[in-house]
């Protein structure tokens, strides 16, 4: 069997139906664009661990075929689990002989820059978002006071607000796909979670609901707009106002940077960002 007919099965009966859509995609991707073209039509017992290290290389070197450059070390480690899981399930399930993929050496991840706004720059934006009129912009403060990550922002309805306990509950997130917007659980279990929310935002909430006609708390003409839509509006808030383009991620960081400034202590900190624990935190900021 070679490896490609191979990862066609291992996708549809062991990936998709116990993993989010949202990964499944991801891998069809990778495989798609860089294992199937390289190593997909060699039969599964001849990707001896040369092979796929020299394929390793090969990503790390000039892997990207838009520029020619290499892939991230991030991109080529989702590439290797790839590779390690589908090439063990086949070892147990008899399509291969033996098991060799452990054997592949990962590139070391550079930790990313956490990047922030300053306060400055966050009063900036705050008053620009205020007076917008379009409603929607509103998310890019709520961001800022909660650490909410877009998805989650995205998918957040009213029916996930508590006015009265001033509470916002995280229990989805969204992806953008092609005509729309999928739905999904939240990045990992500990990103369900229960958010305070600051008294001057509570009322802002209301009178965005009174005046809106969507179930969902970020929208436009009733509807939840697309993630990449709303990064770039966000993008060109930042260019008006002179402002050097930062992700929207940023927004996150800039909540947990001011909520330590505050005194807030990381273990809360790690809970309301939905952090696997409070080590998690502290190595980020």
């Amino acid at each position: 069997m070679t490896y490609q007919n191979w990862l066609d099965e291992w996708l549809v009966n062991f990936v998709a139906p116990s993993t989010k859509q949202r990964t499944v995609i991801r891998y069809e991707q990778h495989i798609r664009g860089h294992i199937a073209p390289s190593i997909g039509q060699k039969e599964i017992d001849d990707l001896t661990p040369v092979v796929l290290q020299s394929f390793i290389t090969e990503m790390l070197s000039r892997g990207n075929d838009k520029t020619g450059k290499g892939l991230s070390a991030s991109s080529v480690n989702s590439i290797i689990s790839i590779l390690q899981n589908s090439l063990r399930a086949a070892h147990e399930l008899g399509y291969a002989k033996e098991y060799t993929a452990n054997a592949i050496r990962r590139p070391k991840s550079k930790g990313r820059k956490v990047e922030c706004f300053s306060l400055a720059e966050q009063r900036k934006i705050e008053k620009a978002v205020l007076s917008d009129k379009k409603a929607k912009m509103f998310g890019v403060v709520l961001c800022l006071y909660t650490g909410l990550r877009v998805g989650e922002l995205i998918a957040l309805q009213w029916k996930d607000v508590d006015f009265q306990k001033g509470l916002l509950t995280v229990c989805r997130s969204c992806h953008d796909v092609q005509g729309g917007i999928a739905f999904d659980e939240p990045k990992t279990l500990t990103s369900r979670r229960v958010i305070p929310l600051p008294k001057q935002l509570i009322s802002m909430l209301k009178s965005i609901k009174k005046s809106g006609n969507s179930d969902f708390v970020v929208s436009s003409r009733g509807k939840a707009v697309k993630i990449r839509s709303y990064q770039r509006s966000f993008e060109l808030l930042l260019k008006r106002l002179g402002i050097v383009c930062r992700g929207f991620h940023s927004l996150r960081h800039t909540f947990a940077t001011r909520a330590l400034e505050c005194g807030m202590d990381v273990r809360t900190l790690a809970e309301i960002l939905g952090h696997k624990n409070p080590t998690v935190t502290l190595n980020r900021y």
